[in-house]
């Protein structure tokens, strides 16, 4: 088959399209047909060498795919070879085929295109564990997601609104304001210009910035808020005001999604096919595509993220 390799840590020029072995499903695993991928922040730290991925993954970047089930390994029931599929990995999606233990594969929710469907394990899996199994946002609560016209911001807004919260987020720009409340966010704040402090307080918070927005993403939760941390765009060490926190009662949870072990990834997958698909087959929420690239020019997918300049997920086709 053929994958993406990243020839040696560094910028997307190091990104190469190449002919590598076939993986061959294990026992408990699911040999998939890729029809496409998605791009996601993590697979750009690992091409710059700074997010390995974890050990017994494949090497090459990508963290979900969709397409069809093209073998069984030993012990897998309740799939079929031929079924469509997508699936949430921990690496190894910029391929033409991959394996995924059993646990972590989903069906194509009906009415949803099988390529757009590559576009859903990572964002639906990060936010419903963080936002709702974690975070246990409420209806009636107000959440802020940072980074509102991102993939996870996306999904954020259409499922926060679904289940009846308040939604805030924070953009780069008017366009992107604009699309995130069509898709349901109540107010779109420009960070270059308003400061989302003074628009709160926030039951719970998404963050993907860590140390940069850390002391005002406390000043802005509400007494028994939930700051739920799951990236470090802007640093990884601040100070923490235990003082304030112990005020307010508050929670800061950091946490990651690619390196958990198997039976967790499974519970999350499972608690998404129940709570998050009959949204998506009901047309309540829907997959949000910036563009379709072909997976050989994954490095010019890379850059587009890099330039912040889309909304929602860009996805790599084969």
């Amino acid at each position: 088959m053929h994958a993406i390799v990243i020839r040696e840590p560094g910028g997307p020029e190091n990104l190469e399209w190449t002919e590598v072995p076939d993986p061959e499903a294990g026992p408990g695993e699911v040999l998939i047909e890729v029809a496409a991928s998605a791009v996601n922040r993590a697979d750009v730290m690992q091409r710059m060498g700074f997010y390995p991925p974890p050990e017994g993954a494949p090497p090459y970047p990508g963290l979900e795919v969709s397409g069809r089930i093209a073998g069984l390994g030993e012990g897998v029931t309740g799939w079929s070879v031929g079924d469509e599929v997508c699936a949430l990995l921990a690496g190894g999606g910029y391929a033409e085929r991959v394996t995924v233990p059993a646990g972590q594969v989903l069906p194509v929710p009906r009415g949803v295109d099988a390529v757009d469907a590559a576009g859903l394990p990572e964002v639906a899996c990060t936010v419903w564990s963080n936002v709702f199994m974690l975070g246990g946002l409420r209806a009636g609560e107000t959440l802020l997601a940072h980074g509102g016209g991102s993939g996870i911001g996306t999904m954020a807004i259409q499922l926060a609104r679904a289940r009846g919260a308040r939604v805030v987020c924070t953009v780069g720009g008017p366009e992107k304001a604009a699309r995130c409340r069509e898709l349901g966010a109540d107010l779109a704040l420009n960070y270059r210009e308003e400061d989302f402090v003074e628009h709160g307080p926030y039951d719970v918070i998404l963050d993907v910035i860590g140390a940069k927005y850390l002391a005002r993403n406390v000043d802005a939760l509400a007494t028994g808020g939930r700051l739920m941390v799951i990236g470090l765009q802007g640093g990884a060490k601040a100070e923490l005001d235990l003082g304030k926190m112990l005020t307010k009662r508050a929670l800061v949870h950091c946490t990651g999604l690619r390196a958990r072990p198997l039976n967790e990834k499974a519970e999350i997958v499972a608690a998404v096919r129940e709570h998050v698909w009959p949204l998506l087959e009901s047309g309540e929420v829907a997959p949000v595509v910036d563009r379709r690239i072909p997976m050989a020019e994954a490095a010019r997918a890379h850059e587009l993220l890099e330039n912040s300049g889309h909304v929602g997920k860009i996805l790599l086709t084969v």
